[in-house]
């Protein structure tokens, strides 16, 4: 049977209204309307024309329902600046990565959900640290926060929108926390957007503040959990010049701006100072990070693949097997692990590695 439900996560995966489907296809938007209501069963050709213009398979609009993000618990940091267009994509984006979840939850042991509720905490700043304490960092860096977080059960993928307008989002789904991640962002800007979505699950997950203040309490967060305020203190008691910032950054793992941020608030830097960093900057760099840092990979995906590998499975396969296109599996993990996406031999050079996280069959 087809499946209408289907068919609107599609459209809005590749950004067509209705009405705009029908004109591609060569229907009336009242056909479009009628089969997503469940009033009309398309025939075989109309439903052809779909999985051709849409470049989903077939079999993907004769599947069961699919579950998907639901719009009111996902935490986008740019709604404002956002189209609707934008957003049903990146959820509908969401939705297929629940379906790849669910097939490889299947199939491997992955780590627990290990995260606290810190929705009581008045103080984003002070809920970092309890999440700190709790998990044992001590003040030391976070040298990749995407491990750290696969490591307590965070379900992270990337996404492929290439827009500014869509940062990153996180939800929560069964009790399992997702963040999805932009990874066309510069690496710096994507270990704060997943410190800003940690802050979401932990700070947001039974509501609480919406919009520009639920916005500033997860910068917050992100600022304290990557920053903590002694190790800041100890390692840049004075600061003078933008170069030190651009030189100290590395060790936290962040950009100059958020640093600056951080010691403006910290008092090290006066208003004047952190005006005058802030001119500075894109004067002299423009859009571009100075003193960037790799981009950090996902452990959990690269371990996954390299099992898959090893029994000749491919992306392909895989995505045959949940009836999406190939490139929306590549879309999901490819980004957080640093291999060509449009090759799939190169998924050896995974399966070569040393493994650095075990998941049981």
């Amino acid at each position: 049977m087809f499946n209408p439900s289907r068919l609107i996560l599609a459209r809005k995966r590749r950004r067509y209204t209705g009405k705009g489907l029908a004109i591609k296809i060569g229907v009336s938007p009242v056909t479009i309307s009628r089969i997503e209501k469940s009033c009309n069963e398309p025939d075989k050709g109309t439903i052809e024309a779909i999985a051709h213009e849409l470049k989903f398979p077939v079999g993907f609009f004769l599947g069961e329902d699919v579950d998907e993000p639901r719009k009111e618990s996902v935490s986008f940091r740019s709604l404002s600046s956002m189209s609707a267009k934008e957003r049903d994509a990146a959820i509908s984006a969401g939705a297929i990565a629940y379906l790849f979840s669910d097939w490889v939850t299947e199939r491997f042991n992955l780590p627990e959900v290990d995260l606290l509720d810190l929705s009581h905490e008045r103080d984003p700043s002070h809920a970092a640290r309890t999440l700190r304490q709790y998990w044992g960092l001590g003040e030391k860096p976070i040298s990749n926060i995407i491990k750290l977080l696969e490591s307590k059960g965070v379900k992270i993928f990337s996404l492929s929108e290439n827009t500014k307008n869509v940062d990153a989002f996180s939800c929560w789904r069964n009790d399992v926390p997702y963040i999805f991640l932009n990874t066309y962002k510069t690496p710096e800007r994507s270990r704060f957007d997943t410190g800003h979505e940690l802050a979401h699950l932990v700070l947001h997950k039974h509501g609480g503040p919406k919009g520009r203040e639920a916005e500033t309490e997860a910068n917050r967060f992100a600022a304290s959990f990557l920053m903590p305020e002694s190790d800041v203190i100890s390692r840049l008691p004075r600061i003078s010049t933008l170069d030190q910032i651009i030189q100290a950054k590395t060790r936290w793992g962040v950009s100059a701006a958020a640093l600056a941020y951080t010691l403006h608030k910290l008092g090290i830097i006066s208003d004047w100072q952190h005006r005058t960093i802030c001119i500075e900057l894109p004067k002299r760099y423009g859009t571009t990070e100075p003193n960037g840092i790799e981009r950090e990979r996902s452990v959990v995906w690269e371990k996954v693949l390299r099992e898959l590998w090893n029994e000749r499975t491919t992306k392909a396969d895989v995505a045959e097997s949940l009836h999406v296109p190939t490139e929306e599996i590549e879309n999901l993990i490819f980004g957080l692990t640093g291999i060509d996406q449009n090759i799939d031999g190169r998924l050896m050079e995974i399966a070569n590695r040393k493994p650095v996280l075990k998941i049981v069959r």
